[in-house]
This record gives structure tokens, C-alpha cells and sequence, in this order.
């Protein structure tokens, strides 16, 4: 079973205890994250998808250790006019292990069929404490035999 997951803005298909390079997250090493942005649940022969995320779920993960990327070099030149600018950076990443994939909807058989036991009962419930609203239209109209001014 795998998910793809949203992290920072990128997606990433995971599985349990891969290791994935992310970029910066806010924690210390051996801090464990939690990311709900779960965009897809693919596996067993079924595949759910989010709109825009799957309800429930959820990916566990813990941070191994910050590094940084390889260094990217900026070079701007302009030809017969003696300007050079050489600059670079490296970018900082997060290296990280999933530990566990949340996938929420899954309940045991009888207790999905309490919960929707229950919530048929508050519709009912719902339906019979609703009082009918009035109609706006009889409320506007004059009584009859006098003039609306």
C-alpha cells in the first residue's frame, strides 16, 4: 500500500519506512511530524481519492537530520563590459522516515454499522424537532378589504 502525500508544497508517493528527502521542516532530529495533506490511498485493490485530500488520513514521520544540498553556482556575465557575478547557495533539506500511514476511514464492520445506526436516529430526531418556517409570501400580503399604502 502506498499515498502520496503533500509535504511543504511537493508531493511524494511513500510507503511505510521509506526515507525521503524533504525540503526544510521546522523540528529537531528524532521529532515526530504528522502530514494530513494526503492527496491519495492506492493498495489492496482499491484506490481513494482526495478532493482534494482523503478525510482522515494521515502520515506519521520522523525527522533524522537536516542537511543541505549540493552547491548551486549563479553565474551572470555581460560580454565587453568587465561585469561578473559569481553566487551560490545550498538549500536546505530534511531527511525523513515514515513511520506509520493513517488511513482513517477504516472501522471495524459492526462498529460502522453503530455509527450509521446513529447518525440515521439524529436525522430522524433532526427532522421531527424542525418546526416548518413560515412563508414570506402570506406574511407580506395585506388583509383583505384594506388598502396597502
Amino acid at each position: 500500500m502506498y499515498v502520496i502525500v503533500e509535504i511543504a508544497g511537493k508531493q511524494f508517493p511513500v510507503r511505510e519506512k521509506d526515507q525521503l528527502v524533504v525540503p526544510r521542516l521546522a523540528g529537531n532530529a528524532n521529532d515526530s511530524v504528522t502530514f494530513d495533506r494526503v492527496l491519495l490511498v492506492a493498495g489492496n485493490g482499491e484506490t481513494r481519492i482526495g478532493t482534494p485530500v482523503v478525510p482522515d488520513a494521515s502520515v506519521e514521520a520522523t525527522i533524522l537530520e537536516h542537511i543541505k544540498g549540493d552547491k548551486i553556482l549563479v553565474f551572470r556575465k555581460k560580454r565587453r563590459k568587465r561585469f561578473k557575478v559569481k553566487r551560490g547557495h545550498r538549500q536546505p533539506w530534511t531527511r525523513i522516515e515514515i513511520q506509520k500511514l493513517s488511513l482513517g476511514g477504516e472501522q471495524p464492520e459492526n462498529a460502522a454499522d453503530e455509527s450509521a445506526a446513529d447518525a440515521a436516529a439524529e436525522s430522524e430526531s433532526a427532522e421531527a424537532d424542525a418546526a416548518p418556517a413560515p412563508d414570506p409570501v402570506e406574511e407580506a400580503a395585506p388583509p383583505e378589504g384594506e388598502k396597502s399604502s
